[in-house]
């Protein structure tokens, strides 16, 4: 009779014990952040809640962040790499920047609870937003703009957007006048005008503004 052969054995069981740790970087704790501060605002952020959502300890979660500064810079990070500053790089400087705030806009609004931190936080230490800032600079450059006015104009522009990003998170009835219905024809007339074309109030607030600063800035029509 042919010798039986022994089944393989297979590859070596890992020795039982402490589970291979989990490899922290700034990607993953940035995106993890960005998690807790979505579902729960930034009073949700802590270094502890932080370390427990991505399993690690404390001290393990301080190896690679010192503080929730650091922490709310890979936030923005991750947040702000979805905004495109590409078009500067194609577009003259009027189409770039209404281009550039569209997005810029409609990505904070999907991160509300962010934009009163991001609006203030230093971007030192944020590469990539940096790099933001310098295709947006360049492209004021390149339209002849004088080096001392360019950060005002990003600033002035940037505020707007801010303040819309918030606008679009608000509720649709944001403008019902209550018991004072019947009272303020010529609001209540301008509400239901605007009512009747159809567009979401917030959009439409924000691309009549927009148009109007960068008409303001740039010395073009404030037509859409």
């Amino acid at each position: 009779m042919p010798k039986e052969i022994a089944p393989s054995p297979g590859p070596p069981r890992r020795r039982a014990g402490r589970p291979r740790s989990l490899v922290l970087d700034g990607d993953l704790i940035g995106r993890t952040a960005l998690k807790l501060v979505n579902d729960g605002g930034y009073t949700k952020l802590t270094m502890s809640g932080l370390a427990k959502a991505l399993g690690v300890s404390p001290s393990a979660l301080y190896n690679h962040v010192g503080s929730k500064q650091e922490i709310m810079q890979l936030i923005q990070e991750i947040v702000m790499d979805n905004v495109d500053s590409s078009v500067f790089e194609s577009f003259p400087l009027t189409e770039a920047l209404l281009r550039w705030a569209e997005t810029y806009r409609d990505v904070l609004a999907g991160h509300a609870p962010l934009i009163p931190l991001i609006a203030v936080l230093p971007v030192t230490g944020s590469p990539r937003t940096l790099d933001m800032y310098e295709k947006v600079a360049t492209g004021f450059t390149k339209a002849g703009w004088h080096q001392a006015d360019i950060v005002p104009a990003i600033v002035a522009v940037e505020s707007f957007i801010f303040g819309s990003a918030l606008d679009a998170t608000a509720p649709l009835d944001i403008f019902n006048p209550g018991k004072k219905a019947g009272q303020l024809p010529n609001f209540e007339d301008a509400l239901d005008a605007q009512r009747a074309t159809g567009r979401n109030s917030a959009d439409a607030a924000f691309h009549t503004g927009l148009r109007a600063i960068v008409a303001g800035l740039l010395g073009t029509p404030a037509t859409s």
